[in-house]
């Protein structure tokens, strides 16, 4: 398998580092549940939308510009897990992202996938989440080719505020 070598973004630095501890440090829970049990700010914690049942939060560690996950408030690891009510709004906010992406990103494409577990890819397996992924085309360019590297060319805030602002009305 190989292994990706790391481009230093200082922004996320700050990112990284201010979640550590900070959630409710201690507190039980995935990543996601200390995050909105932290009482911190939506722009603190880079949570876009927030519904009934759902939300949606940049990813701190992207594949590219733009890279959300849509999950359910409730912590629960699998899709048929999800209530019929859950289930709906989930798959709604999915596609309010995808506008939201489209709106404020205009990329060529849109992916849209989940993984199931960690054999599946899961990195947080606990808590369900749906990616939401702008591509390019080109996107995956000469760095992560020759050097196993990705660049990120936007700050999380700043991406975070234009899905803010493109995020479909209610």
């Amino acid at each position: 398998m190989t292994s990706f070598e790391l481009l230093w973004n200082g922004w996320r630095s700050d990112y990284v580092n201010g979640l550590e501890g900070r959630p409710v440090a201690g507190a039980p829970g995935s990543l996601f549940t200390r995050i909105l049990a932290s009482g911190l700010s939506d722009e603190e914690t880079h949570i876009v939308y927030r519904g009934i049942s759902t939300f949606a939060i940049m990813n701190a560690f992207p594949y590219s510009v733009g890279h959300l996950l849509v999950l359910p408030l409730r912590e629960l690891a699998e899709l048929e897990e999800l209530s019929v009510d859950e289930s709906l709004e989930l798959w709604a906010t999915v596609t309010d992202a995808v506008r939201a992406v489209k709106v404020a990103l205009t990329p060529g494409g849109v992916n849209v996938g989940i993984n199931l577990g960690r054999p599946a890819g899961g990195s947080i397996g606990e808590h369900l989440h749906v990616h939401v992924v702008p591509r390019w085309i080109g996107d995956v360019n000469f760095m992560t080719t020759t050097a196993n590297t990705r660049t990120m060319p936007e700050a999380l805030p700043v991406t975070a505020a234009k899905l803010r602002d493109a995020w479909p009305a209610s």
